[in-house]
């Protein structure tokens, strides 16, 4: 479906028991991880769908919305969820995030007023803690400012015109070099923030769902959220990595259907 914040063109899934002619009074809404959209949640829609209204998102930049016009930070993420909820006016919001998603999700829970109650929060993989740099890590990075400077100079751009670009392509991560100029200063902000000391404040019941092998957000970050968020349960989703929900679909999903207090269905054993 599509709609329009702001100024922005906005695509977005839609699934479940929506009113006719009205507002749903509770409302399920899934923010996607970093490059993802909000179809990328594949059949855990449909699931959750089976007894509340479903949002999915495509965040700005992603998917088949529209960048915004400026460098985003994740509190100007958390602020548009905000604004794209208000024209279905819920009074009851259970947030859904996963890795990108999960910091947008920790910005809206963690001490805000909210225009509608919180009740539960589902992080998956989450981002959000920012990890401790070594002295290699430091390094590399002394070295990737003074080849940065080098080659902003004007008699090297004169005769390497493409070089500086290039050069930041190939120290970058995937995600970064992928991403357009506007996106990698969003990614870069949301990297360079930590918010550890936003999790005490945290009042929604959490479930912490995190692959055993996942290395994008180890599961360290998974330990440590669940132990300052004041009412969090972590389940380890064994042999998963990153995208655990769709490597142990079947324990995501039994996961899900517990916290969220959705009827197994008689179809029998989930796949």
């Amino acid at each position: 479906m599509e709609t329009t914040v702001g100024q922005m063109h906005i695509h977005y899934e839609q699934r479940g028991p929506f009113p006719a002619g009205g507002n749903p009074d509770t409302v399920a809404l899934f923010l996607h991880g970093w490059g993802a959209s909000g179809a990328s949640f594949g059949r855990l829609l449909d699931i959750v769908a089976e007894r509340y209204p479903v949002l999915a998102p495509d965040l700005p930049g992603f998917g088949g919305s529209d960048e915004p016009l400026e460098s985003w930070s994740v509190e100007q993420y958390a602020q548009f969820v905000l604004s794209f909820l208000k024209q279905f006016s819920p009074k009851r919001v259970f947030l859904i995030g996963h890795s990108y998603g999960g910091r947008v999700s920790i910005r809206l829970a963690a001490g805000r007023t909210l225009p509608f109650e919180l009740p539960k929060m589902i992080l998956i993989d989450s981002a959000g803690i920012r990890p401790k740099r070594g002295l290699r890590y430091r390094a590399k990075v002394r070295y990737y400012k003074i080849g940065k400077k080098i080659l902003s100079l004007r008699p090297v751009k004169a005769i390497f015109p493409n070089a500086l670009d290039e050069f930041k392509a190939g120290k970058g991560s995937s995600d970064y070099a992928s991403a357009s100029p506007i996106m990698r200063g969003a990614l870069v902000k949301a990297v360079n923030e930590d918010l550890s000391a936003l999790l005490p404040s945290v009042s929604a019941s959490t479930l912490l769902l995190w692959g055993e092998n996942d290395t994008a957000t180890p599961l360290s970050d998974g330990r440590l959220m669940e132990k300052k968020i004041p009412d969090a349960g972590l389940v380890v989703l064994p042999k998963a990595g990153h995208f655990s929900y769709l490597e142990q679909p079947a324990i995501c999903i039994s996961a899900f259907r517990s916290f969220l207090e959705i009827p197994a269905e008689s179809r029998g054993a989930e796949q």
